[in-house]
């Protein structure tokens, strides 16, 4: 019984945990980022963000008006003092890092600025948690492209080795070598902040506008009447609703706070078997919901290099912190249509956003109430 009743409760967003906690958030302009500053804004926590200027004024950060409720700063993670300065004035409990050059095609035109980024940028915010004890627990955001990326259909699991073919994915596996050099030498005895590292899969939500990536891309062309062009349709990825990864995000953060060294390892947070499904897959879906003429066809020019499968195996987080992902591949498809139709229709995008948070903690509590019912 008890166990049940614990699994139960982990369905559910804790909001009671983050209510008055100081979190410190790299990377809260971005997509992800965005999305994470509201949700622990809505629980009441208190938000602390360093990061670069946002790249696009229709992107979730600004559209949702992210900055009026948190404490908002502009910075570079490649400057180590202005990471170490800011952590010293946030004095937070935890720390969530994902600041990063996210683009795989970016990473080949601009290699100096990936690794410089991804994975000195990791050292600065793991040295600047050394230098401030204020600082519980840590959580690195890196990828499921850190991999090294063998071919196989079966997914992969956190004890499998990280590498990475291109200047991104290679990257985020030095970014997860750097995460587990800092924990094994100083973050392991009981008392220091516990370090974990997390990888996710390939993320979809409203408000992501950045080049080079299925759904913006797709949205683009559609709203433009032009023909999308895909590089590698029959690449299969772990598509997921951004609620999912960072929903797990914060379940782990929680485990690391009261249990510590525990749960200081590496993550995967990827979607369920409905959602490993090749990109032509995704953009006929698309097409499907946005509900007028749409047109897409095969980039046949040369193409960097991109592996042709990619899978999460997630057993541990389900297994061990009693996680599980609530948006079906369908449901992520029609929540990021939605956003972006809302947006077009001139409804005040935080509007939009709020309400699929509220959706968000619906579906959790309904999920808990199966559980408890089975």
């Amino acid at each position: 019984m008890k166990q049940r009743r614990n699994q139960v409760e982990s369905l559910v967003i804790e909001a009671e945990f983050w209510r008055g906690r100081r979190i410190f958030l790299t990377g809260h302009t971005g997509f992800k980022g965005g999305w994470l500053s509201m949700l622990l804004n809505v629980m009441g926590a208190r938000v602390f963000g360093l990061a670069l200027a946002p790249e696009h004024r229709d992107g979730v950060f600004v559209a949702s008006e992210v900055e009026k409720n948190i404490d908002h700063h502009i910075g570079d993670i490649r400057d180590f003092n202005c990471v170490s300065n800011a952590m010293q004035e946030a004095r937070p409990e935890i720390v969530i890092h994902m600041a990063a050059q996210p683009l795989v095609r970016l990473s080949y035109a601009e290699p100096v600025e990936t690794y410089a980024t991804n994975v000195m940028g990791t050292v600065h915010v793991l040295e600047a948690i050394r230098r401030c004890p204020s600082v519980r627990a840590a959580v690195v955001v890196t990828s499921d492209k850190s991999y090294e990326n063998d071919g196989r259909i079966q997914g992969y699991r956190e004890t499998d080795p990280v590498g990475g073919h291109d200047p991104y994915s290679n990257s985020k596996g030095c970014a997860e070598l750097v995460t587990s050099a800092y924990r094994r030498s100083f973050f392991y005895r009981a008392g220091d902040a516990a370090i974990a590292s997390v990888r996710a899969g390939n993320v979809i939500g409203g408000g992501d506008w950045a080049r080079n990536r299925l759904i913006p891309d797709a949205i683009r062309a559609f709203s433009s009447g032009e023909t999308l062009r895909i590089r590698f349709p029959a690449a299969v990825r772990p598509w997921q609703h951004v609620f999912d990864p960072i929903v797990g995000y914060l379940r782990l953060a929680e485990h690391l706070v009261r249990h510590g060294q525990t749960f200081a390892s590496g993550w995967n947070f990827g979607p369920a078997s409905d959602g490993h499904v090749p990109v032509r897959q995704v953009v006929e879906r698309l097409a499907h919901h946005w509900g007028e003429p749409v047109s897409w066809a095969v980039d046949g020019s040369e193409q960097p290099h991109e592996a042709g499968h990619l899978q999460l195996d997630c057993a541990k987080a389900r297994d061990q912190l009693g996680w599980q992902p609530s948006v079906n591949f369908e449901e992520a498809i029609m929540l990021t249509i939605d956003w972006y139709r809302a947006a077009a229709r001139g409804t005040a995008r935080r509007t939009v956003a709020l309400q699929q948070i509220d959706w968000l903690f619906e579906r959790h509590r309904a999920m808990a109430l199966q559980e408890a019912g089975a």
